[in-house]
């Protein structure tokens, strides 16, 4: 058993299983059905029956997955798919039949067949884009088209707007009907990519999430890929594919990996097939991009051969073989790092300030505890030790877009703030209500701290955050509230629970099953509400199709009683630190470009139509480039802070000196003398989700998140210049 969001005592399951022994080899997709079945009546924490209820709910979610803007199925389609298995699909998991899941898969790959042959017809015809119609954007809330005749209405619109949409693209290489026919012949090869374990994981994890959002069926490949992000390592060469024409493509070497150092392999080379040693090589042209991706993969200091077509060649027969040695590759990019700031403080005196950039809660969960396993407390901790080398008076944890992760990690990272005491409590479908504590009473740091957050901030970031806001440890900043995910997944290796599927290993996959809630020590759950920031900056994110609530079918807010704990004795002064960001935020051009921003997405996803009238578009984009064009002149004219940043990395953490960030032309980042970044953006490229220019000094968020940190530091030294209401 592994665990993704929780550690506890292995779960007991009395299912009575008729089954014939099978291959390691070759799990039968029957049993895995039925496994997963009864795992999720007997352990998810709702404790659910499969019943003819579950069932309608299921097969709506799985037309919905597959057709998820509502435009291959006919409203005929699914009253008749509803009559045949509507009320059946919960018996046919239970007694292991996986017909109908390939069946339906299979009506619905005819319909695409038959709808991209209609599309073919479409892209012949002729248009001048002079109509004052308009095309809807997103259909998944919209009603199913009642039969083929309105569906082909629909669809004549959709590639009417895809064909504008290529005729405005400025970038474009080629005519928009090419671009169309490969973009929908892409469709077709994916679709008929699928093999039976695609359509059996498609099927399972869509039962799965019919008990709730965060419950998952994963393939072997997908299990291994979560332990290789849990772990952040994997052995293999240190290249980065996307498929592309039936083509495994070259999209990015891993710096320090065996292709980087062997230099033998480019970006742009497209794999034609792979050996494994002296063997012969299998031919991968039209595979599946994870199946290279496997074969690829292999154990440590074994040797992979590739067949590739030069990125260089002019003459596509053209090969060549490139053999390398496996290795051991470390996803840096995803690990904890940190910055210094230095920058005037209140009194004008230079100051440093720490940022920790934590963008999951990452484990070695196979390992864990042995010396060298991954672990985000560890690194967090070297990374805070070195901050406090450099005298920083404050920290920041930015947990922006980190989803979670380890339940374990967060609470043991709680414990470098605080002295000892509950975390996290968490309550089973039983109601036995577990609490996990901090008993270390030693604190990394104790100086004034800022949790900044967004609504992408997720599970154990929500962990983390209610915990040192509960005890009153940290000022929480950033978007209105957090993700709102209050539940504990664990990871049931279906082979191992089921042995007769794969002799213990996990060849049978895994379900990812959630059998817990967690609450704050306060006894407030972070379900659907998340963590309330204690000073809200504006933000794109900050939107009710992002979140908890948003999603189908997610389990309900309750609450526990609260856990006994000590706050924090040294006040916050959360209302002085509102009133001085609120006034400077009124000021500041960036957050209006935000909330000018949030206003017209609102304004859009509202209204959900675009025009197709060719004039009408040229002219909206005329406006926006206007737009991004004012604000980079006004940019140019702002006075850059007078700071310095410092880069600390876990490569770095213990060397002496420190590497400072430089920008270059395009305001990228670039560290220690490093070569600036490449990019094929525009120089008026739009801003991004941020509502920020592409430039990485224009982060607002970020800045004012300092600013608040360094009224914090001086209400800390000064509390009487504080109004009487923020001793809290």
């Amino acid at each position: 058993m592994k665990h993704l969001f929780a550690f506890c005592a292995p779960l007991a399951f009395s299912i009575a299983l008729a089954a014939t022994p099978l291959q390691a080899d070759t799990p039968d997709p029957g049993q895995i059905e039925i496994s997963v079945g009864r795992l999720l009546e007997q352990g998810h924490y709702s404790r659910m029956k499969l019943d003819e209820k579950v069932s309608q709910r299921f097969l709506k979610y799985y037309l919905e997955g597959l057709d998820y803007n509502r435009l291959y199925f006919t409203q005929k389609d699914v009253d008749l798919l509803t009559a045949k298995y509507g009320n059946s699909l919960n018996n046919d998991v239970l007694l292991g039949n996986p017909d109908p899941a390939f069946t339906i898969f299979n009506i619905f790959k005819k319909k695409v067949e038959d709808r991209i042959a209609k599309i073919k017809d479409l892209l012949n015809q002729k248009y001048d884009f002079t109509s004052n119609r308009s095309v809807e954007v997103n259909r998944q809330k919209a009603p199913w088209p009642k039969d083929e005749a309105e569906a082909d209405l629909l669809w004549r619109d959709r590639i009417e707007g895809e064909l504008l949409q290529e005729t405005l693209n400025k970038h474009a290489t080629d005519t928009p009907v090419k671009v169309l026919t490969r973009r929908y012949d892409q469709v077709l090869r994916n679709l008929h990519e699928q093999t039976k374990e695609d359509i059996v994981k498609g099927f399972l994890t869509t039962l799965a999430q019919t008990y709730d959002p965060h419950s998952e069926y994963m393939s072997k490949s997908e299990l291994d890929n979560f332990q290789i992000n849990m772990r952040l390592s994997l052995v293999g060469i240190g290249a980065v594919l996307h498929s592309e024409d039936g083509y495994a493509k070259i999209a990015e070497l891993v710096p320090g990996g065996p292709a980087s150092k062997d230099g033998h392999l480019k970006v742009g080379d497209k794999v034609a097939g792979v050996a494994q040693g002296d063997k012969d090589f299998v031919d991968c042209v039209d595979m599946k991009l994870d199946k290279v991706v496997e074969m690829i993969r292999g154990k440590k200091d074994t040797i992979v051969r590739l067949q590739v077509i030069p990125a260089s060649a002019t003459d596509p027969s053209v090969r060549k073989v490139i053999e390398i040695k496996r290795d051991e590759i470390k996803l840096k990019e995803q690990e904890a790092k940190a910055e210094i700031i230095e920058r005037p403080g209140p009194d004008g005196n230079p100051i440093r300030l720490g940022w920790v950039i934590l963008p999951s809660f990452y484990a070695d969960m196979e390992h864990s505890g042995a010396a060298g396993a991954k672990s985000t407390t560890k690194d967090v901790l070297a990374l805070i030790n070195r901050l406090k080398q450099e005298h920083i008076q404050g920290l920041v944890m930015d947990l922006r877009k980190n989803g979670g992760g380890s339940l374990e990690e967060a609470v043991n990272l709680t414990g470098l703030f605080i002295k000892r005491g509950p975390v996290v409590q968490a309550k089973d479908s039983n109601g036995n209500i577990h609490v996990s504590k901090d008993r270390d009473p030693s604190v990394a740091w104790d100086g004034p701290m800022i949790v900044c957050t967004n609504r992408l901030s997720a599970s154990a970031s929500e962990i983390f955050a209610a915990a040192l806001q509960d005890y009153n440890r940290a000022v929480i900043v950033g978007d209105k509230s957090t993700f709102g995910k209050g539940t504990v997944q664990t990871m049931l290796e279906i082979g191992r629970i089921m042995p007769f599927l794969g002799s213990g290993n996990n060849e049978a996959g895994a379900l990812k099953l959630t059998i817990q809630k967690f609450y704050r020590i306060a006894g407030g759950s972070t379900q659907h509400k998340g963590v309330e920031s204690d000073v809200h900056l504006p933000s794109l994110f900050d939107r009710p199709e992002i979140g908890e609530s948003a999603l189908k079918g997610p389990l309900p807010y309750d609450t526990v009683p609260p856990a006994e704990y000590d706050k924090w004795e040294r006040p916050l002064f959360k209302n002085d630190l509102r009133q001085r960001s609120a006034a400077r935020v009124a000021a500041d051009a960036e957050f209006h470009y935000i909330n000018e921003d949030l206003a017209e997405v609102e304004k859009h996803i509202a209204e959900n139509r675009v025009s197709l009238n060719i004039q009408v578009r040229r002219t909206e984009i005329d406006e926006d480039k206007a737009k991004r064009d004012k604000r980079a002149a006004a940019r140019e004219k702002v006075k850059q802070p007078d700071a310095k940043t410092y880069v600390i990395t876990l490569d770095n953490v213990n060397k002496p000196d420190l590497q400072l960030v430089t920008y270059d032309t395009k305001d990228k980042k670039v560290a220690d003398g490093a070569a600036p970044a490449t990019t094929n953006e525009d120089d008026n490229a739009a801003d991004d989700e941020d509502g920020t220019n592409k430039s990485e000094r224009f982060d607002p968020i970020k800045s004012e998140t300092l600013n608040i940190l360094n009224d914090l530091i001086d209400l800390s030294r000064n509390p009487k210049t504080a109004t009487a209401s923020t001793a809290k």
